[in-house]
Parts: structure tokens; sequence; C-alpha cells
């Protein structure tokens, strides 16, 4: 593939993520329901009655929905596993010809580094696990659960927030028989052998494997991210393929006291919707509209997130005025966070 190939086929798979809010809103009420009329979408979201049918037509144009030309027009779900399939295909595509690009990588600055060896796919999977500091995505097959449960299990220790997913779902022990508070903070289980194996720790570094890689007999390849953008791809596709289509075994539940840290915005906020009391916030992050560093401090003024809380913001006080939170690649929001602190006031 072309450089220019391989260019549009990056910035392809990030605008599929790039959802707008009112494409965002549109989509999710859409999946709640299953079938709704634009009328519907408008009462059940903030969306204007005029930008309704445009926003419905944008996400039928990007096949994350489909329409029916009744009278009135109606908005049909499709399976996010049929939606969101090609990506994860264009995925391993785009790695594979990322490999066919493959040259000794310049180490201190590299963005991405693929690597073919097991036991080195291995080693970067347990550097993220051991390294993460505040919170940690992974995917896993149950034979990786048993090989990094010590480090899981300390990390959690430590305060790591984990969300773990497992694959096939027919090998996963059900929570009667595994203690999986010992290990993670909400654990789903995902169904069929083509989930890849991933970790994301703290939002920056990222690894990215099919299963196969891991099979010794196999030639595959694994793929590792270094910069806090190409890991927000995975933790991208981590949170709205993988996890959204995979059955939970266990609750999303976190003892841990004031202050926390996190990469996510939308973790920060489903923790601060299910606790009590004002919180401060200290966030650093980029300006939308300069991109450059900025950081803001200041009370928890108000939070907002949708009913799955895939999309989620904060509004933070502060001298100079109210200031917008929104998560990587954030839009209407006034700044991009990359990584926030929370402490009860």
């Amino acid at each position: 593939m072309a450089s220019e190939d391989l260019g549009g086929e990056l910035a392809r798979i990030n605008e599929r993520f790039d959802l707008s809010e009112y494409e965002t809103s549109a989509y999710l009420a859409v999946l709640d329901h299953g079938r709704l009329t634009a009328a519907a979408i408008t009462e059940r979201t903030d969306i204007p009655q005029p930008r309704v049918y445009d926003t419905v037509r944008d996400l039928e144009e990007r096949g994350l929905v489909e329409l029916k030309e009744s009278r009135p027009i109606e908005v049909l779900a499709i399976d996010p596993e049929d939606a969101f399939g090609d990506i994860h295909a264009s995925l391993d595509t785009l790695v594979g010809d990322l490999e066919s690009r493959y040259t000794t990588p310049a180490r201190d600055a590299e963005a991405a580094s693929l690597v073919k060896s097991r036991p080195t796919i291995l080693r970067y999977l347990e550097t993220a696990i051991e390294n993460a500091e505040y919170e940690l995505n992974l995917s896993l097959t149950p034979a990786l659960v048993e090989r990094f449960e010590d480090a899981l299990a300390t990390r959690r220790e430590d305060g790591v927030t984990i969300e773990l997913l497992l694959t096939p779902a027919i090998d996963v022990p059900s929570p009667d028989d595994y203690d999986y508070t010992a290990i993670a903070t909400a654990v789903r289980a995902r169904h069929g052998i083509t989930t890849p194996i991933l970790a994301v720790a703290d939002g920056t570094h990222a690894v990215y494997a099919t299963q196969d890689a891991l099979v010794a007999d196999r030639e595959r390849y694994g793929v590792v991210f270094n910069r806090s953008e190409l890991g927000f791809l995975v933790s991208g596709f981590f949170d709205t393929l993988l996890w959204t289509t995979a059955d939970v075994l266990l609750d999303r539940g976190d003892g841990r006291s004031f202050p926390r840290r996190y990469a996510s915005i939308r973790r920060c906020v489903a923790d601060l919707v299910e606790s009590d009391g004002e919180f401060d916030a200290h966030v650093e992050g980029r300006d939308v509209e300069t991109g450059e560093r900025r950081s803001v401090a200041g009370p928890v003024v108000d939070i907002e997130s949708n009913t799955t809380n895939l999309t989620a913001r904060l509004t933070v006080e502060t001298d100079a005025g109210t200031i917008s939170v929104g998560g990587q690649a954030a839009t209407y929001e006034d700044i991009e966070a990359h990584e926030l602190r929370i402490e009860r006031r």
C-alpha cells in the first residue's frame, strides 16, 4: 500500500469513530430502542428538529443505521457487530500493510512498533499491565488471564481501574467459579475467536494483536502504539465495538477513595455520577481551538453523559470562567482531556 493510501486508511478508521455530538446522540437512541422515527429521536435527544434528518442520513452513510423511506421516515438500528465489523478487518489489514513496510525502528522516536514473535507480544502485554498507573483496558483469553493473574491482582491492589474483556466466552469461567473482583473492576465475556488481544494503559501505551499471533506455530503480528493519539484509536475500538457487544460478568464497581486519576473522561464521569458530594478537578490536555497544551483546575460544576456513557463531559469553574472538558478528539468542548485528577472538596 502506498504511503498516501496508508495515511488515508488511518484517517478512515479515525473518521469512523469521530461522530458529532448529534450523530452520537441519535445513534445511541436508535440502538436503545431498535427502531425510531425522526420525531421520536428529537423527543429523546437534544437534536433540533431541522437537524435530525441530516443527522440520521449521515449515520446511514456511515453504515451505522438503516433508513426506511416511509411516512414518517423510520430509522432502524444495525447490529454493532455488523456496523463496525469492517473496522476490525481494516485494523488487521492496516497492520498487515504496516508490517510489509517494516524496517528497524528508531526506538526513541517511533509512534508504532510491529512485532511478530509470540514472546515479544507477551512481553509488551505484560509491560502494559505492570506499567499502568491508574487505568487499564484489556482484551485477553482465559489462558492469558492465568498467565498475568498475579500482575493484575497487584495492579488492582494498587488502585488501578481495570476493564477486562474475556474471549472466547465458551472458555470463560463463571463468576461463581472465579473471583474476578481480585483482578478487575469490570469484566465482560465476548463470543467467538475473532476478538483481538489488546491492552491500553493510562490511555497512552497500547498493544494490539490477533489471537493467531499468540499461537506458537503461526507467524502473525502485533503492534505497539506509544503515543496517546494512537492509543486512543485502540481504546475507542475497545469501547465502541468490543465492550458494547459483550456479556456482563462483573458490573463496574470501584471501592477506591478519592483522589483518583483518569485517562478516560467516560470513566471519570461514570464515577462522579455514582458518587455523592462535591469535587475538584485538575485537567491536563490541550485547547480544542489552538491545539496548545492547557491545564485547568477548579470545582466541578456540571457533568453530562448519555444513557450508555459513551459520550461524556464535565464543566469546571475557574478564575477565567467555566471551562467544558471532553475526551480525546473533543469537538464541542473547550479542552481535550489527556489526564484528569479528581478529589473531594
